[in-house]
């Protein structure tokens, strides 16, 4: 579930005009890196048994994002972007094969 929130929170924030973007005193490929590594870890703990598909499936969606981006006025499509997006979020993914994935908690009843 976390790794769907993360996914749309950086579908917003790449889609929104630049003004609306948040932001950190990070630089830019620095804040790329973070935010879509640490998806690619939880769709890796999420869905461990996909990771094939999972790997096609980061490289479609950050060169999707990317294109999405073109139609936001005062937005722009990078290749660096790309390239720092899908290289995250894939090394999250395989990243997550080799470690344990946090303890889920019994439901409250």
């Amino acid at each position: 579930m976390l790794a769907w929130i993360l996914l749309a929170i950086i579908v917003v924030a790449s889609v929104v005009p630049p003004g609306l973007r948040p932001g950190t005193p990070l630089p830019h490929a620095i804040e790329h890196a973070a935010i879509f590594f640490v998806t690619g870890v939880f769709f890796g703990f999420g869905y461990a048994d996909r990771l094939s598909l999972l790997l096609c499936g980061a490289i479609v969606v950050c060169a999707g994002i990317e294109a999405l981006q073109l139609l936001v006025p005062g937005r722009h499509a990078r290749l660096i972007d790309f390239v720092v997006d899908a290289t995250a979020m894939s090394a999250g993914l395989l990243i997550s094969l080799f470690s344990e994935p946090p303890a889920r908690q019994p439901p409250v009843t």
